[in-house]
C-alpha cells in the first residue's frame, strides 16, 4: 500500500497500480487459458492472481476470478488429457 496526498490535505491508503494490472492481466490470461495453451497460462493467472489479492488490488473479484479461470484452466487440461491420454488436446 502507497500513501497519497489528496488535495483536502489527508493522507489516503492506495493500492498500488501495478496490482490492479495483475488482477486484470489473471483475468484475461485465465480466459484465454481455457482456450489455449492452457498448461503455461493456468498458472500464470494462478500466480498474478494470487500476487495482486496479496498486495491488495482494489479490483479484488477481478482477481479471485483470474483465480478461479486458472484453476479451471488446469482442471480442464487434466480432465482432457485423462480422456485422450495425451499431453495435448484439440478441438
Amino acid at each position: 500500500m502507497q500513501l497519497t496526498a489528496s488535495a483536502t490535505g489527508r493522507t489516503e491508503r492506495t493500492a498500488p497500480r501495478d496490482a490492479d494490472g495483475m488482477a486484470v492481466a489473471s483475468f484475461v490470461l485465465g480466459l484465454l487459458g481455457l482456450l489455449v495453451l492452457n498448461i503455461f497460462l493456468g498458472p500464470i493467472a494462478i500466480t498474478l492472481a494470487a500476487v495482486a489479492l496479496w498486495r491488495g488490488t482494489k479490483r479484488r473479484g477481478r482477481a479471485v476470478l483470474g483465480l478461479g479461470l486458472g484453476v479451471a484452466d488446469l482442471v480442464v487440461l487434466v480432465t482432457l488429457m485423462q480422456m485422450d491420454n495425451t499431453v495435448s488436446w484439440s478441438f
